[in-house]
């Protein structure tokens, strides 16, 4: 029966290479994405007096997820305008956005982040140079409701 390996305490693991990656709109894939970029979760800590005591304690506050932002090459597509579009003329569509980390072969998913209720906050469309030989990169930002992490099947490797 197989079972799972975990690395033992003090053990070297190697980490996962961050240029293997692609994106998911609500679960389709979308687009050929350069770059992601926010990721983060703060909790922040609130001062809290207790009754009759001068000590000052520390609770956790509200949760506030970072906004996300997407850098992908411009193409004929025009799904994202549209979706940046419809917010900007008061329509927003909530859509789940999931980033999945591939293994270094680009074939398995080793991680996915779930960005839950997303809807764009911010479009920066492409620096155009003709002096520039370079691929023409547009911006996306996401805000979001919560953001949930998954192992894939590539994650946790295996043995006999």
């Amino acid at each position: 029966m197989p079972t799972t390996a975990t690395p033992q305490p003090g053990a070297p693991v190697d980490p996962y290479r961050a240029y293997h990656f692609k994106l998911l709109i609500n679960g389709i894939t979308n687009g050929h994405f350069t770059e992601v970029s926010g990721f983060e979760v703060a909790i922040p800590a609130l001062a809290y007096r207790e009754a009759g005591n001068e000590r000052i304690r520390a609770v956790p506050g509200q949760v506030e997820y970072a906004p996300v932002t997407l850098h992908f090459g411009l193409t004929s597509s025009r799904e994202l305008w549209d979706w940046v579009n419809a917010a900007a003329k008061g329509t927003v569509n909530r859509r789940n956005v999931s980033v999945v980390l591939l293994d270094p072969a680009g074939t398995a998913e080793v991680l996915r982040w779930n960005m839950i209720n997303a809807w764009p906050t911010r479009w920066r469309g492409a620096h155009l140079n003709t002096l520039a030989q370079e691929i023409a990169i547009e911006a996306l930002t996401l805000a979001y409701e919560g953001l949930e992490l998954e192992s894939g099947s590539a994650a946790a490797p295996t043995t006999a």
